[in-house]
């Protein structure tokens, strides 16, 4: 088959845009607001793109918390997705109103970052503190803004934890990484699995 994307007349019941290209790995961001409110929310566009120095983007459709607090205090921090924790990350991804943490609201437990204000995840097995370098606002092909925000964040503190390094390597098969497929689907070390976002009950 094939169809444009203009039209998207590809007679299909869901769009298979992010199926194809999958996976990703998911950017579990916390940041916290000017006025101290921790927030926290995965971001299924993630990736780094630099080792020199250590540069990773998160990418947000439209101005979200994340965005707006990581362009207020210019800092961030990404957490590891584990099997261990998929299940609160999804939980984290509720569509909560500002002002509210999700660490709080869905009992998340944080850790203190040491070089940057933002908490991370507790019990992530890792975690990335980086402070922004820049924000972009990407165009289409006519020119128009897509409503999209990209974070660049440079890493400037790494946590791991101890039980994820055997031989002196961050043991992916010890850290059993979550990644993001398309539709509700997942991929974790025993396969593919679904979860569905949770609405916002107040």
């Amino acid at each position: 088959m094939f169809y444009d994307t203009e039209t998207r007349a590809h007679g299909l019941p869901h769009d298979p845009f992010k199926a194809i290209v999958a996976p990703r790995p998911i950017g579990w961001i916390s940041t916290i607001s000017a006025d101290g409110v921790a927030n926290l929310a995965p971001y299924s566009y993630f990736n780094a793109i630099s080792s020199r120095p250590d540069l990773i983007l998160f990418s947000s459709e439209g101005d979200k918390d994340s965005v707006r607090n990581a362009r207020a205090t210019g800092e961030f921090v990404a957490n590891h997705v584990s099997a261990r924790v998929a299940e609160a990350m999804n939980a984290s991804s509720v569509p909560a109103p500002a002002g509210v943490s999700e660490f709080d609201h869905c009992n998340i437990a944080a850790a203190p970052s040491r070089l940057v204000r933002p908490p991370r995840v507790a019990d992530a097995y890792a975690a990335l503190e980086c402070k922004v370098t820049e924000i972009l606002e990407p165009v289409g092909i006519d020119g128009n803004p897509a409503g999209v925000f990209v974070v660049i964040g440079q890493v400037v503190g790494v946590h791991i934890d101890d039980a994820v390094i055997r031989n002196g390597r961050f043991d992916v098969s010890l850290a059993q990484p979550v990644s993001r497929l398309g539709y509700l689907d997942f991929d974790g070390p025993d396969g593919l699995f679904s979860m569905v976002r949770p609405d916002w009950k107040g």
